[in-house]
C-alpha cells in the first residue's frame, strides 16, 4: 500500500501494509484527504505521533458491514472510543481515554490508500457532496463544535483570530449562527474569502486597538494566542481555544481571573450538521481549495500547506 508517513520526517512510502479491519471496523479506499494544521504540527512534535499522517478524508467502503454496502462513499469521525468506559457510557465518546485517534492518536491515518474505522463512526455522504467538498465535513464539524458548546442567542459580537482554514470555517458557521462576526487576519486574499460571505474582516495588527468582544475564537495556532484572544474579551465574556500546538504558552494567566474570562477548549465535533450545511449549500468551501497533489508528492504537498497564506491543500491517492 502506499502512504505518507511521519517517524521524525515524513515520507512517502509504497511498502505499507494494507490495514486489516477489527471487529467492527470498516476498511474505506480513500479518495481525497485533507492536510490540517494538526498535520503540520504532528511533523513539529505535536502528540508524538508516529506512523500514517491524516484525518480529514472521504472515500468509498472497501469492506462492508452491517448497514453500510461496499462502495458507498463516506466520510467518519476520527475518534475510536472503547465504548465501555464511564467516559463513553456518559455520552462522550470523543473524550474515551482509551481511544485512538485516526492519523493523531495510535490509528494510521487517512494519508494512504486505505484506512480503518468503526462502522458506527461513519456516516453516508449525499450525492448532492462532492468529494472536494465532503473532505472539509471533518474541519467544518470542529467549527459547528462551537455553536454546539456555547449558549448564542444570535447577537453576540464574536471575534476569530486567525485567518487559516479553520479560522475560515469557524466565522462562516458563527456568522450563519447569526452572530456579529469579524475575522482578524494577517492575509489579504484570505480576508477577502471571508468578506465575499458577508463576514468582516480586519488586519490582524489592528487587534489591539478593537473593541472588546463577547465571544473570541482562538484559530490563531500561534501559542501566544490564548493571550491575545484574552486581552480582546470583554469582562465575564469567553473565549474559545481551538488553537493546539507543540509549544507551550508562556503568560501569566492572571486576566482571565480578574475579568472572569470563561476558556472554553473546544476539539472535534458533530458530522452531520457539518454534512447538512454542506448538502443544503449553507457553507461555502469552494474557495478553499488551494491545490491538490497525489500522494507520491505528499512532502511538497506539506511544504505548499505550510506557506504563508496558504489554503487547503488536497492529497489524491
Amino acid at each position: 500500500m502506499r502512504g505518507l508517513t511521519f517517524d521524525g520526517a515524513l515520507r512517502y512510502r509504497d511498502d505499507l501494509p494494507v490495514p486489516e479491519p477489527a471487529p467492527g471496523e470498516v476498511r474505506v479506499k480513500v479518495t481525497v484527504a485533507g492536510v490540517c494544521a494538526t498535520d503540520l504540527a504532528i511533523t513539529a512534535g505535536y502528540m508524538g505521533f508516529h506512523g500514517i499522517l491524516g484525518h480529514e478524508f472521504v472515500g468509498r467502503v472497501d469492506t462492508g458491514a452491517d448497514g453500510i454496502a461496499t462502495g458507498q462513499r463516506v466520510v467518519g469521525e476520527i475518534n475510536a472510543a472503547c465504548g465501555h468506559c464511564p467516559t463513553c457510557r456518559a455520552g462522550r465518546p470523543r473524550h474515551c481515554p482509551q481511544r485512538t485517534v485516526l492519523g493523531i492518536l495510535g490509528r494510521g491515518g487517512a494519508f494512504a490508500e486505505y484506512l480503518t474505522l468503526p462502522a458506527d463512526n461513519l456516516l453516508a455522504v449525499p450525492e448532492s457532496v462532492s468529494d472536494q467538498m465532503a473532505v472539509f465535513v471533518e474541519p467544518l464539524a470542529a467549527a459547528f463544535r462551537i455553536p454546539e458548546q456555547l449558549s448564542l442567542q444570535g447577537n453576540e459580537r464574536v471575534y476569530v483570530l486567525g485567518d487559516g482554514r479553520l479560522g475560515l470555517l469557524c466565522a462562516q458557521v458563527l456568522h450563519l449562527s447569526g452572530c456579529r462576526v469579524t475575522l482578524f487576519g494577517r492575509h489579504p486574499q484570505k480576508c477577502a474569502v471571508a468578506a465575499g460571505w458577508g463576514i468582516a474582516t480586519t488586519a490582524a495588527d489592528l487587534a489591539a486597538g478593537a473593541e472588546r468582544a463577547d465571544v473570541v475564537v482562538d484559530c490563531t495556532g500561534r501559542p501566544e494566542g490564548l493571550q491575545l484572544s484574552a486581552s480582546l474579551t470583554r469582562p465575564c465574556g469567553t473565549v474559545v481555544l481551538k488553537t493546539t500546538s507543540a509549544h507551550p504558552p508562556e503568560w501569566n494567566p492572571a486576566p482571565l481571573v480578574v475579568d472572569e474570562i470563561t476558556v472554553v477548549g473546544s476539539r472535534c465535533g458533530p458530522f452531520a450538521p457539518a454534512l447538512a450545511a454542506l448538502a443544503g449549500g449553507r457553507i461555502d468551501v469552494a474557495p478553499l481549495v488551494a491545490a491538490s497533489y497525489p500522494l507520491e508528492e505528499g512532502t511538497a504537498a506539506f511544504a505548499a500547506a505550510r506557506a504563508p497564506g496558504a489554503l487547503k491543500v488536497l492529497l489524491i491517492p
